[in-house]
């Protein structure tokens, strides 16, 4: 993996004209982020040595370099999921990669069911902790201590302190947010009306099939980590919700505008 990310590195330096600390990853229906940059440079996933090509509806596949704000960042438009067929280390190879181009803070962003009953659909949630339930670990294997520790604490995944920030930001503006835990799967199914309970009844607030891996890897490579998701459906016991990919995408779009500001207002004061 070091000379993979050497290589993929190394090729990225001889395309781009700034260094961002800043990486914000976008979700499903979360691209109106790049609405509002200032473009440099885009890199689509194709002609990047060792990126994978993302698959899914709503994911472009490409990185962007460019001003959000005034402020530099990078922007990974679509990302990899376990579902595809991808193993983990593929899944957060990107992350290794931001890493390496000097990422500091890493920003997630994703659409997901809600579960809580105080939660509805067309939430933002500040996810505060995550439960992972994906069959297979991103850091299983031999661990490579120029990448980070062998056993990475989970204290606090998501920054405490960045949190508090866009507290601050949301009040500042009057914009309404959900705080809550996310339970990454695997999917690519949708969750049955049992599993919806049980993982309510485990503690978690919404779920979702991506984020808890690209998290785990920001925290071992000793970035700072935040993550947005957009309640796009809503679980209620005794209900019967059918949930539709066409119909996720639809409601995230609607809260992009919101989700946006506050990620405009966010990068330029961390």
């Amino acid at each position: 993996m070091w000379k993979a990310i050497e290589e993929t590195t190394n090729y990225i330096k001889t395309k781009i004209k700034i260094s961002p600390k800043i990486a914000v990853v976008l979700g499903s229906g979360l691209g109106g982020v790049v609405d509002e940059m200032s473009i440099n440079q885009m890199l689509p996933y194709e002609e990047i040595p060792n990126f994978p090509l993302s698959t899914v509806e709503g994911h472009k596949g490409q990185l962007l370099f460019g001003t959000l704000n005034n402020t530099p960042i990078l922007a990974m438009q679509g990302r990899f999921h376990y579902y595809e067929g991808y193993d983990m280390k593929q899944i957060t190879f990107p992350i290794r990669i931001m890493k390496a181009l000097g990422i500091e803070v890493l920003i997630l962003s994703n659409a997901s069911g809600g579960m809580n009953p105080d939660f509805h659909v067309g939430d933002i949630v500040v996810i505060n902790d995550h439960i992972n339930f994906f069959p297979e670990h991103p850091l299983r294997g031999k661990n490579d201590e120029r990448l980070g520790v062998r056993f990475p604490s989970m204290n606090e995944v998501y920054d405490k302190k960045i949190i508090q920030k866009i507290d601050n930001i949301a009040l500042q503006h009057h914009i309404k947010l959900k705080k809550g835990v996310y339970v990454g799967l695997q999917g690519p199914t949708y969750e049955t009306p049992a599993e919806y309970k049980m993982f309510y009844r485990l503690g978690g607030d919404c779920v979702g099939m991506s984020t808890v891996p690209e998290a785990i890897v920001a925290c071992h490579s000793g970035m700072k980590c935040v993550g947005f998701s957009v309640i796009t459906d809503i679980w209620r016991e005794n209900e019967n919700v059918e949930v539709f990919h066409e119909e996720v995408l639809e409601e995230a779009q609607k809260v992009e505008p919101i989700l946006t500001k506050l990620l405009k207002e966010l990068v330029a004061i961390i």
